[in-house]
């Protein structure tokens, strides 16, 4: 299992479309995907459970990851999530 911490950096936290933004990437991957923050985990591809972690602007959270594009996949939303860019309009 690979884990990184990440900083939110989207204005707005990881709320409505930048979560729609984050679980759309995550649910592009094969592996296991889970966000934990202050005991709390959530599914990353699941939009109810990372919009339930409320993550605000600023705040850590641990991304884990495990299967075949493990990697790929924690560089690649660690990246979304730190840059604070949604591309949905």
């Amino acid at each position: 299992m690979l884990t990184k911490r990440v900083t939110i950096g989207f204005e707005e936290g990881l709320q409505a479309r930048p979560a729609a933004r984050f679980v759309q990437q995550a649910s592009e991957y094969q592996s296991q995907l889970t966000i934990e923050q202050n005991g709390r985990v959530a599914n990353m591809k699941s939009i109810m459970g990372v919009m339930s972690m409320a993550p605000a602007c600023g705040e850590q959270l641990l991304m884990k990851a495990e299967g075949s594009d493990a990697e790929e996949a924690l560089k690649a939303l660690a990246s979304l999530v730190e840059e604070g860019k949604t591309m949905i309009k």
